[in-house]
């Protein structure tokens, strides 16, 4: 037995679908720091008073940190399941994050609502989760195996 035989055939999308969620993650992050020097915004400061659209780029990283802890969660448990489905559902959420991101950038942050598709994704892995724990417990021999 291979050390990752535990593990579903397909469940390799889903780390693929990790490391894109890492580059996105690092993407988001280079914005914050070439907005530092644009806006002269030295660290530890959080925001700037003087620059509105400082905060619109520091604001689509901070929210999207906010949300990956829950993410990741929901998208290993629903991977181990149903590794597929949430690939393709971690892969929308994740996209949708660049397009947040984009459209907060504008300086409108009403703009960031263009990539609310990500809910798609994210209540996917959560239903997927939900799914996933029920069907673990036998919920009452209404879930079959």
């Amino acid at each position: 037995m291979g050390s990752l035989d535990f593990l579903p055939d397909e469940f390799g999308y889903v780390v693929l679908v990790f490391l894109y969620s890492w580059g996105m993650n690092m993407y988001l992050a280079s914005r914050v720091m070439n907005a530092r020097k644009t806006y002269n915004v030295k660290y530890p400061q959080m925001y700037c008073d003087k620059s509105h659209l400082f905060n619109c780029v520091q604001r689509a990283h901070q929210n999207t940190l906010e949300a990956l802890p829950f993410w990741m969660i929901f998208q290993l448990i629903a991977g181990l399941a149903y590794p597929v489905a949430a690939a393709v559902l971690g892969a929308i959420w994740v996209t949708s994050r660049f397009t947040y991101a984009h459209g907060y950038y504008t300086g409108d942050p009403e703009k960031r609502l263009r990539g609310a598709n990500g809910y798609i994704g994210l209540f996917g892995l959560l239903t997927l989760s939900l799914y996933t724990a029920l069907q673990s417990l036998h919920f009452f021999g209404l879930i079959d195996d």
